[in-house]
C-alpha cells in the first residue's frame, strides 16, 4: 500500500459539526491497518461503519480492546463522546428485519452523545403497535423510522407526531421491493409533508442528518 492511499480528515468536524467516518466497505486489510494505526497515534474519536467481522479481527489482533465493535449493525466505535442524560432522538423500525439498519443509526447517534429510543418492529401490518408508543414520540425532536417493503410506516408517523421525521427506506421484501427502490419511491411522494428521506439501508446518513439538526437546536 502507498502512502497516499489514505488521508484522514481530523478537522472536519470543526468545519461541519460531523466528524469523518471510515466506510470500510471494499478496504483492504493494509488499508484498514494504516487507518486504525493513524487513528491510535492521534489519538482520535473514530466512527467505523459497514466493518465486516474479518476486518474487525484483523484490527483486534493488531490493537487489542481499541475498538467497540457491534456486529449486528457492523459498526465500531473508537473513544465515543459522553452520553447526555436526556433521550431526544427515538429509532423507528417497521420490522425486525430492519434492525441492523436502525442499530447503525442509534450507534452513529451514540457516538456524538446522543442517547436514543429505540422502537422495534411496530409497522403498520399491526397498526395497534405504533399507536402505543405515540405518546413516547411526540415527545422526542427527532425521529428516524426506517421501514421497507412499502415504507408506510414513516408516512404513518408523519400524520401524528410533530418532531422532525426523518425516513430510511430499507432493502427488506419479496420480488417487487427491487432492493429497496419500491419503498424509496414511496417515501418520496408521500403524503405526509415534511418528511426527510435519506438513501436505501443509510441508517448513519439518517443519523448524520438528526446531529445536524440537533447541532442547530443545542
Amino acid at each position: 500500500m502507498t502512502d497516499n492511499e489514505v488521508n484522514l480528515d481530523f478537522d472536519r468536524e470543526n468545519r461541519t459539526g460531523l466528524a469523518e467516518a471510515i466506510y470500510c466497505l471494499g478496504k483492504s486489510p493494509s488499508q484498514m491497518q494504516s487507518i486504525a494505526e493513524r487513528v491510535r497515534e492521534a489519538d482520535k474519536a473514530m466512527l467505523f461503519t459497514k466493518l465486516s467481522d474479518e476486518q474487525f479481527k484483523n484490527i483486534e489482533a493488531a490493537f487489542p480492546g481499541m475498538l467497540d465493535f457491534d456486529p449486528i449493525s457492523q459498526t465500531a466505535v473508537h473513544k465515543p463522546a459522553e452520553l447526555q442524560p436526556e433521550e431526544i432522538v427515538a429509532v423507528v423500525t417497521g420490522g425486525s428485519t430492519d434492525v441492523p439498519v436502525a442499530r447503525e443509526a442509534a450507534r452513529t447517534l451514540s457516538y456524538y452523545g446522543h442517547r436514543t429510543l429505540e422502537i422495534d418492529d411496530v409497522g403498520v401490518a399491526g397498526l395497534w403497535r405504533i399507536t402505543n408508543r405515540l405518546e413516547e414520540l411526540r415527545k422526542k425532536k427527532v425521529i428516524i423510522c426506517i421501514a421497507g417493503m412499502d415504507a408506510a410506516l414513516p408516512t404513518v408517523l408523519g400524520g401524528l407526531v410533530p418532531g422532525v421525521l426523518i425516513a430510511v427506506p430499507t432493502s427488506v421484501g419479496y420480488g417487487m421491493v427491487k432492493g429497496g427502490e419500491t419503498a424509496l419511491r414511496s417515501l418520496l411522494v408521500s403524503c405526509a409533508p415534511g418528511i426527510t428521506v435519506v438513501n436505501i439501508d443509510n441508517g448513519y446518513g439518517a443519523a448524520c442528518a438528526a446531529i445536524r439538526v440537533l447541532n442547530q437546536i443545542y
